[in-house]
């Protein structure tokens, strides 16, 4: 059975070092921030970006998107999240 959008979400918060939800809940700017860091979309330098920016530089990162400025900046959709938690842990993606 495929997992539910909670549980790609917490799955993701867990790959990225961050506690996982009891409740389904959107991403934090600070877990944004984290998996931002992840995939390689550098949110270090200078001010914090905003959520939006963060989720479409995290869109064009893992690739859903051919450029940061294509990328759509709305919530994540399960899809997103099943394409993000396959660039975080690449054994998801086989099923193991």
């Amino acid at each position: 059975m495929s997992p539910t959008v909670h549980e790609l979400r917490n799955g993701i918060r867990a790959e990225v070092g961050r506690f996982e939800r009891e409740v389904d809940a959107q991403f934090t700017k600070e877990e944004l921030a984290a998996i931002a860091n992840e995939v390689g979309y550098d949110v270090d330098g200078g001010p914090s970006p905003s959520k939006s920016q963060m989720r479409a530089g995290i869109r064009w990162r893992v690739e859903l998107s051919e450029t940061e400025a294509a990328a759509s900046d709305g919530p994540f959709t399960k899809g997103d999240l099943e394409a993000i938690a396959s660039h975080l842990d690449p054994e998801t993606a086989r099923g193991a």
